[in-house]
């Protein structure tokens, strides 16, 4: 029987068996992939752990979505996500889930099988070595760690190796291409008798000799803002602690906006892509004199597009444990390495010290004014807006039909409890809902003042932990997949099934990846899925439009998601007012052991909050217009002059 706490006894039979036990050993609960011949002796491997109640293979429908789902895996539970494929196309097929955890700096296990090393350089069938495909050198350029196991006695070293280079800051993918006959060799050797999960911690060393400068910094700053990054997960309680104490405005990125509660009364709103003016409008105050970016990586949606006034200007601190972000933040005063929250812990208990009365009473008000105002969002069931936005009231309460994008963010923020995950796929559904959905998640309150759990909703299926430390949004930026949000709630549930999970996607990102939805069904896993239906590629329509672009190849067909999905076994409904969600029973939905899907005809005429990303598209155009117009003039030019030549 498997102890609390411990994995099952392994029987090791091949070196299969072996990776599988290491699995376990770390606390891995599943497998996402889809078989094939080459990668067999795994899926064997596989049915044996099933047998005896340990690791389960997660049968994806194409191998993209299995990294997909390895990604929400990693970011609910914090252990490492596995995704597995055959040789050849099964592999290629894994690389743009691969290559998006890559950017997201997402811990991930990829193993993919070669045929025999004995055909190696025959033109065996999905042949993928060094000699043929070579999918290792594919996923050179997307992984943290990346190798062919060309004999036995490798194979235990270099997964030791790749989960550890895993948890290395920049996280990410670590990949091990895996020769089928490797995988069933019998395992003869010793086991490593070692313990991995001190090895895997990702502690940065903190950098002592700049603290008493940020602190320094902290106490002559008369006004002082905190930008928030998806670094933060994990220690936002201890970065709003902070925040609190200096009674610092707060905004965040994109990627870290499900971190700090939209209704705290410190916080702005997000900053950049879809953002809000509150967040930009309280950076570009010329009365603030020091921004502190905590866990953030400055990409283009981060810093607004670069924005040299609001963010990207000697104003500017910035903490992370990621030495590698500094390198997008040059014009900073200071970078501080580091753990974040070791960091913060540091400043606050030297802020105490300083003046530990001031402080007290400032933690005290501090504590009231949200407890304040907190209870009157519990007694207000219409959820006055939070005052991080400039909500278009007519729009967010609008009665009309097709329900206004806006309406749907307001009804999936107040609808659903407290403890759901919110994932958005790339597309106006990412824009809409950071903008727009403001669930009353209600983690406002400092970590050692107030206990969370005397204000989480009773009666709801929760986890007080989870629910104060990770983020309870997610997005996939930078490399912004579609279809990333599809896979991802299915791993999200898995990781986490105490909490209902809501994958809000457009019509083109589930018409791309909508196949993974059976996935939730056989696994019953309680996955709402939010079509934003608007018979369009909204994001390229309306992008097209803003740009003054040609309208072109953005019509998707009307197709009835209902039927779709009702055709599967699955439980849905259209939803085409806001009416309409009065008649479902959420209650009844979030404790179903099995997807549902909603689809929301949207009002296709509605504009979402990209503009920032037009502006920049457009900026980009007319640079590169003007360079090719000079071009031309120094061409013209210069044939003017040789045909002069030539008549002369």
């Amino acid at each position: 029987m498997q102890g609390k706490g411990k994995h099952p006894e392994v029987r090791i039979h091949d070196y299969a068996d072996l990776i599988l036990d290491y699995l376990a050993r770390v606390g891995v609960k599943s497998v996402f992939g889809i078989p094939g011949g080459a990668i067999q002796p795994f899926y064997d491997a596989l049915a044996r752990s099933e047998a005896r109640n340990g690791i389960r293979a997660i049968v994806a429908r194409h191998e993209a979505g299995s990294s997909f789902m390895a990604d929400g895996y990693t970011r609910e539970s914090g252990i490492i996500g596995v995704c597995c494929a055959t040789t050849g196309p099964g592999a290629t097929n894994l690389i743009t889930g691969v290559a998006s955890a890559y950017e997201n700096e997402i811990p991930q296990l990829i193993i993919t099988a070669q045929t025999a090393l004995s055909t190696f350089g025959k033109g065996a069938f999905q042949e993928s070595s060094c000699t043929g495909l070579n999918i290792v050198g594919m996923f050179q350029h997307c992984t943290r760690y990346n190798s062919l196991i060309s004999h036995p006695a490798q194979l235990e070293q270099k997964l030791i190796a790749a989960l550890m280079t895993a948890y290395r800051f920049p996280r990410g993918p670590v990949h091990l291409s895996i020769p089928m006959d490797i995988l069933s060799t019998p395992f003869k050797g010793r086991k490593l008798e070692i313990d991995l999960k001190p090895l895997l911690k990702s502690e940065s060393l903190v950098d002592h000799h700049a603290l008493p400068e940020l602190l320094a910094e902290i106490e002559k700053a008369r006004k002082i803002v905190i930008v928030v990054g998806a670094g933060c997960s994990g220690v936002a309680t201890t970065v709003l602690e902070l925040a609190n104490l200096l009674n610092a405005k707060i905004v965040t990125s994109a990627d870290g906006k499900g971190l700090i509660s939209a209704f705290h009364p410190l916080y702005r709103g997000v900053f950049g892509f879809a953002g809000h003016e509150s967040a930009r409008d309280v950076l570009r105050d010329l009365d603030v004199d020091l921004v502190l970016a905590i866990g953030t990586n400055f990409s283009e949606w981060a810093s607004g597009g670069w924005d040299e006034k609001a963010l990207m200007n000697d104003r500017l601190v910035h903490v992370d444990a990621v030495e590698k972000h500094f390198d997008y933040s040059p014009m900073a005063k200071m970078h501080v390495i580091g753990s974040i929250e070791s960091i913060c812990l540091w400043l606050i208990e030297r802020l105490n010290k300083a003046n530990p009365k001031q402080t007290a009473e400032k933690t005290i008000a501090s504590q009231n004014s949200v407890v304040t105002y907190l209870n009157s969002q519990l007694t207000n069931e219409s959820r006055i807006s939070p005052n991080c936005t400039h909500l278009e009231s007519e729009k967010y309460t609008s009665e009309n039909i097709p329900i206004k994008p806006q309406r749907l963010m307001r009804e999936l923020g107040s609808r659903f409890p407290p403890a759901t995950r919110f994932l958005a796929d790339t597309g106006n559904s990412c824009a809409w809902s950071i903008h727009y959905l403001h669930p009353m998640d209600r983690r406002m309150l400092n970590r050692r003042n107030v206990q969370r759990e005397d204000f989480l909703k009773s009666g709801r299926r929760t986890s007080v932990r989870n629910v104060a430390e990770t983020s309870t949004y997610r997005v996939c930026v930078d490399f912004a997949s579609m279809g990333w949000a599809i896979g991802a709630a299915v791993g999200t549930a898995l990781a986490n099934p105490k909490c209902p999970v809501v994958c809000i996607t457009g019509d083109g990102s589930y018409l791309m990846n909508g196949q993974e939805i059976t996935v939730a069904l056989m696994e019953k896993l309680t996955v709402i899925y939010v079509i934003l239906n608007d018979e369009a590629l909204g994001m390229v329509k309306h992008g097209q439009s803003l740009a003054n672009a040609e309208q072109i190849a953005y019509q998707l067909p009307k197709v009835d998601y209902q039927k779709m999905a009702e055709a599967m076994g699955i439980s849905a409904f259209t939803i085409e007012s806001p009416a309409d969600f009065a008649g479902l029973d959420i209650e009844a939905i979030c404790h179903r052991n099995g997807p549902t899907l909603l689809d929301v005809h949207i009002d296709p005429a509605e504009v979402p909050p990209i503009g920032m990303r037009i502006k920049l598209l457009d900026a980009a155009r007319k640079l590169r217009k003007g360079v090719l117009n000079e071009r031309n003039k120094g061409s013209t030019g210069t044939n003017t002059q040789q045909n002069m030549g030539r008549g002369s």
